[in-house]
């Protein structure tokens, strides 16, 4: 099985996995976080989100208030390691599974991801504490902060086929959270480590796509390689949605503009030997 995020209660043994992917709600950042390189401002519609009481039912239980930073500068993509020739009526009945796998398994207050997407493009509300606020997730150990985590249901390992419907919705949703802050999905963001088992350490900063994978931030073959593969697309979507210019245009753009700089500085140079 390969290594994602799992939780299930038919499947506890698999929650091993994820032990050390996933940040306990409780924990706190070692370390201010370090603001991200934003471009202009650009937003994008909010998309349709299904509300947890959907999919909570019975299972609720007691947790502690959520908690939130201040804004959510990146993304982080994660696929769930679960079937996926499921029906999407029976999407919610799996949230629910790995709700209870994580809060009573793994004895966590929430589950971990902000949102999760089906196959079929459904957006369902993750973590509590409202999906237009910047809630504190628990889905990418050491970059929890300032970061929203999307999980796809199903396993999406190489060869596997990412449903059309899944990655619209999933740039849909990226555009709208990025766009609250205007970061543009193709972009870098500077994010300091919170935590020594990710890929950084303690109070390090990373430079990391803005709409990155789980890789991105921790040693896990998580989103699976089929979906890691589409995240370029995925952010070219996203981007749209926040109408910026394409990307092939945007390079030649910051191109010109480099040359015209290094003209400027050459020019400068000539300028000062001739005094």
């Amino acid at each position: 099985m390969p290594l994602g995020c799992v939780p299930g209660v038919a499947a506890a043994v698999a929650l091993v996995l994820c032990a050390y992917g996933v940040e306990r709600a409780a924990e706190s950042s070692a370390a201010a976080p370090v603001p991200a390189r934003n471009t202009a401002a650009h937003t994008a519609p909010r998309p349709p989100i299904v509300p947890r009481e959907v999919w909570v039912g019975d299972a609720r239980r007691e947790q502690p208030p959520p908690r939130y930073d201040d804004k959510v500068v990146a993304v982080f993509v994660h696929h769930t390691d679960s079937p996926n020739d499921y029906d999407c009526a029976e999407a919610p009945a799996q949230i629910r599974n790995l709700y209870e796998g994580q809060t009573s398994a793994r004895d966590w207050d929430d589950i971990g991801y902000n949102f999760l997407v089906d196959r079929c493009g459904t957006i369902y509300e993750g973590r509590a504490g409202g999906p237009g606020r910047p809630v504190t997730g628990a889905h990418t150990l050491g970059f929890n902060h300032r970061t929203t985590g999307i999980a796809a249901l199903g396993t999406f390992t190489a060869g596997v086929p990412v449903p059309p419907a899944m990655e619209r919705a999933i740039a849909e949703l990226a555009a709208w959270k990025l766009g609250l802050s205007g970061t543009d999905p193709r972009s870098d963001v500077r994010l300091v480590s919170s935590n020594g088992g990710s890929r950084y350490a303690v109070g390090a900063t990373a430079m990391l796509p803005a709409l990155a994978g789980h890789s991105d931030g921790f040693m896990t073959s998580c989103p699976g390689a089929a979906l890691q593969a589409r995240l370029p697309r995925i952010r070219e979507m996203a981007a749209e949605l926040q109408d910026r210019r394409p990307d092939a245009e945007r390079r030649q753009e910051q191109q010109e503009k480099a040359q015209q700089e290094k003209a400027q500085e050459e020019n400068s140079r000539i300028a000062g030997a001739a005094r």
